[in-house]
C-alpha cells in the first residue's frame, strides 16, 4: 500500500521526460486557471458580501431583489456555456481566455458605479456570459492535457481555488470597508468592485503571453519539441468533427453521455444550494434575535468554503488513488443533504445547529471537481469535440434550474430559516445518490463494449497479419518455382 501510494504522488510518469513536462504544466495552466476562477468566484460572492455591507442600504433593496440579480446573473452565465466551449475549438485558449478576463474586468469596476438595483442586473448579466467561459473551459483544457491518474488532483486544485475566492472575498470586504468607506466620496463596498476590476488584469496579460493552449495547437516557448509531441501522445487519439453542424448535433443527442452527466450536474449544482445561495450570511443577517457587526456577517460564512476547499482536496486526491472512483462523491453529498437539512428541520431555533448544519453542507463542494473529472475519464475515448459540449452543457443545466430553484426555495424573504428549502435539498439529495447509481451502470456497460469492441479489433487485425504473412509466403513460392 505504502509503495502504491508513493507511486500515485509521483504521478507514475514513466515515459521519458514526462515527469518534466507535467511540471510544466502544472505550473503554467495550473497558476492562471486557479488565479483566473480565483478572481471569478471573487467578482462575483463579492455581491453578497457588499449586499450585508451596506449596498442593501445606499441602492434601497427591496424584497428579494438580491436573488433575482443573482437569476439575472445565472441566465447570461448560462448562455454562456456552450457557446464559450465551442468558441475554445476555434479561438486559441490563450486569446480568449484572457479577453473574456478583460471584459469581466471593466464591468466588475462598473458596478462600482450603479446607483439602483436594476442597474446592477443589467451590468450582472454580461459579466455572467464572459466569466462562463472560465469554469467549463478550464475542464475542457484539464481534460486536453492530464491523463486519467493525474486529472482528479489536477480539477480539485483547480476548484479549490474559486472557493478560495468566495472565503477570501469576506476578509478583503471586511479590509476595505474599515481602511477605505468614505474614501473619495466612495462607499467601501463600491471600492470592493473597483479593487477587484482592477487585480484582474496583470492576470490577462499573463494569459495572453504563456498560457499553452492545448497539445495540438501549442506554441508555448517552453515546451521543446519532444515534449510537445509527448504531450499529444498522453491522450488517446479520436475522431474529430466541427461542433458547429447538424450531424454532430445528432450525433451527440444520440448518446447517453449528454444525458446522464447533464442531468447528473442538474442534481448536484442544486445540492450545492446552502453555499452558493449564501444562506449562513442570510441566515445572520435575518436572525431573529442576535445583530451581527459586518465583519461578522463577512468573516463567519468563509468558514463553509474553507470546509469545501478541504472536502474538495481530500476526495479529488482519494478519488484518484482509489482509480477514479468518483462516484463514492455523489453518495456523500447525498447522505449530507439529508443529514444537515434535517438538522435545521429539526432544531429552527439553534443557533449552533444552523451553523454546524451550514459548515457541513460546504463538503458538498467537493462534487464540482469529481463530477467534471468523471465526465473527462468517461468522455476521454471520444472527440473532442463532444467532451467540450458535455461538460459545457452540464453547467449549462444546472445553471438553468438554479435560475428559478433559487428564488422559489432559498429567496432572501425566506430568511432565517428557509424551511421549504430544507425539504427540497432532502429530495435532490436522495435522487443524487440514485443518479450516481445509474450513471455507474451505464458507465460499466460502456466500458465492457469498449473492451469487446477493442478485443475484436485485435483479432481482426490479427488474422490480417495473419493471412498477409501467409500471401507473402505463398508468392515466394511461387516465384521460386
Amino acid at each position: 500500500m505504502t509503495s502504491k501510494f508513493v507511486q500515485y504522488l509521483r504521478g507514475d510518469q514513466n515515459a521519458p521526460g514526462e515527469r518534466k513536462l507535467i511540471q510544466k504544466l502544472d505550473f503554467f495552466i495550473l497558476s492562471f486557471c486557479c488565479l483566473m476562477y480565483f478572481l471569478n468566484y471573487l467578482d462575483r460572492t463579492n455581491l453578497n458580501n457588499a449586499y450585508v455591507s451596506g449596498m442593501k442600504e445606499d441602492l434601497n433593496f427591496k424584497g428579494n431583489q438580491l436573488n433575482q440579480i443573482n437569476t439575472v446573473f445565472t441566465v447570461g452565465y448560462t448562455l454562456g456555456q456552450v457557446p464559450c466551449n465551442i468558441a475554445l475549438y476555434y479561438v486559441k485558449p490563450k486569446i480568449f481566455f484572457p479577453t473574456c478576463m478583460v471584459a469581466w474586468a471593466g464591468l466588475t469596476m462598473a458596478t462600482a458605479g450603479a446607483q439602483s438595483p436594476r442597474s446592477i442586473m443589467a451590468i450582472r448579466f454580461f459579466q455572467a456570459i464572459f466569466e462562463s467561459s472560465t469554469f467549463v473551459g478550464t475542464h475542457y483544457i484539464l481534460g486536453s492535457w492530464y491523463t486519467e491518474k493525474e486529472l482528479g488532483k489536477r480539477s480539485g486544485i483547480f476548484t479549490a481555488s474559486g472557493l478560495a475566492g468566495t472565503m477570501i472575498g469576506g476578509f478583503i470586504q471586511t479590509g476595505i470597508h474599515k481602511s477605505m468607506d468614505g474614501r473619495n466620496g466612495l462607499a467601501g463596498w463600491r471600492w470592493l468592485f473597483v479593487i477587484d476590476g482592477i487585480i484582474t488584469l496583470p492576470l490577462a496579460i499573463y494569459g495572453f503571453l504563456l498560457f499553452p493552449d492545448t497539445p495540438k495547437n501549442t506554441k508555448a516557448p517552453y515546451l521543446t519539441a519532444e515534449e510537445k509531441a509527448l504531450a499529444i501522445s498522453r491522450v488517446p487519439k479520436v475522431s474529430q468533427r466541427t461542433p458547429i453542424s447538424l450531424t454532430f448535433l445528432k450525433h451527440c443527442f444520440s448518446t447517453w453521455y449528454w444525458y446522464f452527466f447533464t442531468i447528473l450536474w442538474i442534481i448536484a449544482g442544486e445540492t450545492e444550494s446552502f453555499s452558493s445561495n449564501a444562506l449562513l450570511a442570510l441566515y445572520m443577517k435575518s436572525h431573529p434575535t442576535n445583530k451581527y457587526t459586518v465583519s461578522q456577517l463577512n468573516n463567519y460564512p468563509t468558514g463553509v468554503p474553507a470546509v469545501g476547499i478541504v472536502s474538495t482536496l481530500f476526495w479529488a486526491t482519494l478519488t484518484d488513488f482509489l482509480g477514479g472512483k468518483r462516484y463514492l462523491v455523489g453518495y456523500w453529498i447525498g447522505i449530507t443533504g439529508v443529514i444537515t437539512s434535517a438538522m435545521i428541520l429539526a432544531y429552527p431555533n439553534s443557533t449552533s445547529v444552523h451553523f454546524g448544519a451550514y459548515y457541513w453542507a460546504g463538503s458538498v463542494y467537493a462534487c464540482q471537481a469529481t463530477f467534471f473529472a468523471w465526465a473527462n475519464d468517461v468522455l476521454r475515448y471520444e472527440e473532442d469535440s463532444l467532451r467540450a459540449v458535455v461538460i459545457a452543457s452540464m453547467n449549462m443545466g444546472s445553471n438553468a434550474i438554479n435560475a428559478w430553484w433559487s428564488i422559489v426555495f432559498y429567496g432572501a424573504n425566506f430568511a432565517p430559516r428557509f424551511t421549504r428549502g430544507m425539504w427540497a435539498m432532502i429530495a435532490v439529495s436522495i435522487a443524487m445518490a440514485i443518479w450516481t447509481a445509474l450513471l455507474v451502470w451505464m458507465q460499466v456497460r460502456t466500458e465492457k463494449r469498449r473492451e469487446v469492441e477493442s478485443a475484436a479489433v485485435a483479432v481482426a487485425e490479427k488474422e490480417q497479419n495473419i493471412a498477409g504473412v501467409g500471401e507473402k509466403g505463398g508468392n515466394e513460392i511461387g516465384e521460386k518455382v
